[in-house]
């Protein structure tokens, strides 16, 4: 735990608002997307009350997949919300409040421009508008991002997020979880806690590098910040390096796989495109005898076009459609040759831990909705093993 100097001691938290045992754990979800932090959340015992996106095709998605329980849904900009005093429209009850705000500006696949960029500067409209609710502010906020914030412009982006929470205050934790401790997807991402009263904090000789690793001790040990490490009760399932292949052969009678297999000029340019080390990769596979399945990138190396396939059987990190190497492959790898094609949206929901999720009619649309969500199992996990521990005091307070 970083003990805060008098010079960074929090602001006294303001009392809640008197809540109902039903409204207890009322959660407003701000970037909420399709939902799948809501489906997480919910698996803890969270309720979502209030949601806000500003793309109407994830709030179609959202609202065709949770029927009549939509209609919390704010479509809008968050910072048309902020400017005109959205905390006005909020509930009073909120127990959490949930940012899975934009990662084009942290991720490395982005411009790198940080909380000062346009997209992942939204942060600071969600933070007007919990600095405008004023008493009642929610005792606990969760964001939601790629590890890059951690390492953006040398940390010093999630230095001041962690500032801007102090100062509205929360002591502020910070941990990583990856998908693949759940499903098939490699897919690590970042999650800061706040806390209005930080829980008790982890033994400091047992720490657990698994939930943070060394890369986040530099924020930990910053005397001008106010942090805390929570002791949580367990770790979440190690990472696994297999199941691509049994999701793919599970869902086969769920979609018309012949259909999908790309013809034979295609899959020949394909092959083309294969480095030797990628060549060397498949012939490895197929002495296997069985079929198996791997997901593949497209890449552009030194200007030429390549294709990556991946070594384990996990699928590389999804993303969203918008960009010429953000869709992923399947390769089908076998004795008598590959099949390739493109990955589906029920592969897709899949692989969020939304094996159910009911899926639009246009591809693109389910690509992007996904692609830009959060695993439902590692919010899930949270939930239960932290938010929903510190909202009931359960974890006990310093």
């Amino acid at each position: 735990m970083t003990l805060a100097p008098a010079t960074a001691t929090l602001p006294t938290p303001a009392t809640p608002p008197e809540q109902s045992a039903a409204t207890t754990f009322a959660v407003a979800e701000f970037f909420a997307g399709i939902g799948l932090a809501r489906m997480g959340l919910a698996e803890a015992g969270l309720r979502v009350t209030w949601a806000n996106d500003m793309s109407a095709d994830k709030h179609d998605m959202y609202t065709a997949h949770f029927g009549d329980e939509h209609n919390h849904y704010v479509l809008s900009d968050v910072k048309a919300i902020a400017d005109a005093g959205g905390a006005r429209g909020l509930p009073r009850d909120l127990s959490l409040a949930w940012a899975s705000f934009p990662c084009t500006d942290l991720s490395l696949a982005g411009g790198r421009k940080g909380l000062a960029g346009k997209h992942s500067g939204t942060f600071y409209h969600f933070t007007k508008i919990l600095h405008d609710l004023g008493g009642h502010r929610p005792p606990v906020v969760a964001l939601e991002n790629v590890n890059g914030f951690a390492t953006s412009h040398g940390g010093k982006d999630l230095r001041a997020a962690t500032k801007e929470l102090n100062g509205l205050g929360y002591s502020v934790d910070v941990l990583t979880l990856d998908a693949r401790s759940w499903v098939p997807q490699s897919r690590p991402r970042l999650f800061v806690i706040g806390a209005q009263q930080a829980p008790v904090e982890e033994d400091a000789a047992n720490r657990n590098t698994f939930l943070r690793p060394a890369w986040l001790n530099h924020l930990f040990e910053d005397d001008e910040l106010v942090t805390h490490r929570a002791s949580l009760p367990e770790s979440p399932p190690a990472h696994r390096s297999e199941g691509w292949t049994e999701l793919i052969e599970k869902n086969r009678r769920n979609q018309k796989e012949s259909e999908l297999w790309w013809d034979d000029l295609r899959r020949k340019k394909f092959e083309s495109e294969l480095s030797d080390i990628q060549r060397k990769r498949v012939e490895e596979l197929q002495k296997g005898g069985t079929p198996v399945y791997r997901t593949a990138y497209r890449r552009t190396r030194k200007g030429v076009p390549a294709w990556e396939i991946r070594r384990d059987d996990v699928a590389g990190c999804l993303r969203t459609t918008g960009g010429g190497s953000s869709k992923q492959a399947v390769v089908r790898i076998a004795r008598d040759g590959l099949k390739v094609r493109w990955m589906t949206p029920l592969e897709y929901a899949c692989l969020m831990g939304a094996d159910d999720y009911t899926l639009p009619t246009r591809t693109n649309q389910a690509l992007m909705g996904f692609g830009d969500a959060v695993c439902v199992n590692a919010v899930a996990w949270l939930g239960k093993h932290y938010l929903k521990p510190l909202i009931e005091g359960s974890l006990r307070s310093r």
